[in-house]
């Protein structure tokens, strides 16, 4: 029996090798559809491929009347409702390694240029200026850096954290193995990160537990002077208490990749506040790791709906249906 895949965002051409060359597998990807063209073709697809610019909530789920599965080429799924899916017994994938690289060396740049001031100095260039004593910096040797959510990406930043000489703390919601620790990096709880470091950069998903954990009370417990880096999820942090802290001198500024929307807000308190820097959610943006998420996503979507083999199910319970 044909399996029907629908590719409802741009992927890179390598995923529909993958999938023409996996087996019985009719393939529809158009490139970027709209919410309208996708829930008119939705109904006879038995998996999507998604990025972040397709919802899979509720409506588009209920439509969705074959589906088995959808493969997310990327980490994040706050853009599928996991809960709706396991209701239909539609299995969640994403991609967590494939971006890991391009994500940490994104987090360090941002870390690199917030330390250094290296945006407002080419800025102040472009307007004619050489206005050295207005930009000094301070050095990543010997300082700490606080790491929030220790998996693959916190690791990778680890790695590099340790090669640029900093102390390394690391905090996760479960034990970090001896491996993952290994070269240095000390494991502690929340408040002793907050307390001891220099640089905090956000490693962690977006759920009840996280959202808003960056906010007025946890900013006091930081060092004043701290600089924070997130390239994770926006709504880890409490926009306006971040910003506050920044205006009052607490914290010495921040890097952001990520908005609790996005784009953001006009009213964002964070955007054009000295001492913030911004891009738009670049960190996985290159075209190695696009590649990448693309094709383990292909992958993993053959392998459950030809073979029934499951990787990176991000709601489990769906499995024991």
């Amino acid at each position: 029996m044909t399996v029907h895949i629908l590719i409802s965002d741009n992927v890179a051409p390598a995923a529909l090798e993958v999938l023409r060359e996996a087996g019985d597998i009719r393939i529809t990807a158009p490139g970027n559809m709209t919410r309208e063209q996708t829930m008119a073709a939705i109904s006879e697809a038995d998996g999507l491929i998604i990025r972040s610019a397709t919802t899979a909530d509720a409506e588009l789920l209920a439509a969705a009347t074959r589906l088995k599965a959808i493969a997310r080429a990327g980490v994040g799924v706050d853009n599928v409702d996991l809960a709706e899916a396991t209701k239909r017994g539609v299995v969640v994938m994403n991609t967590p390694g494939g971006n890991t690289i391009a994500t940490a060396e994104h987090a360090f740049g941002l870390m690199l240029a917030l330390s250094r001031h290296i945006p407002a100095g080419h800025q102040s260039m472009l307007e004619g200026r050489w206005d050295r004593k207005s930009f000094m910096g301070v050095e990543l040797r010997g300082k700490t850096l606080g790491i929030i959510g220790f998996g693959r990406i916190g690791q990778a930043m680890a790695k590099r954290a340790l090669a640029f000489e900093m102390k390394v703390l690391a905090y996760d919601i479960y034990q970090i193995s001896a491996k993952a620790l290994a070269g240095g990096v000390e494991q502690v709880d929340l408040d002793a990160l907050y307390a001891r470091s220099d640089f905090v950069t956000l490693h962690a998903t977006a759920t009840d537990k996280t959202r808003g954990m960056i906010n007025a009370a946890a900013l006091a417990k930081m060092k004043k002077g701290i600089r924070l880096i997130n390239a994770s999820r926006g709504a880890l942090i409490v926009d306006a208490d971040l910003a506050e802290a920044i205006r009052n001198g607490h914290v010495a500024g921040a890097a952001l990749d990520v908005f609790t929307t996005e784009p953001p807000a006009a009213d964002n308190p964070l955007i054009g506040l000295p001492g913030v820097l911004h891009t738009p959610h670049l960190a996985a943006s290159t075209s190695d790791a696009q590649v990448t998420v693309a094709v383990d996503a292909a992958q993993e979507l053959a392998a459950g709906l030809l073979h029934g083999q499951w990787e990176n199910v991000c709601n489990p319970d769906v499995l024991k249906k």
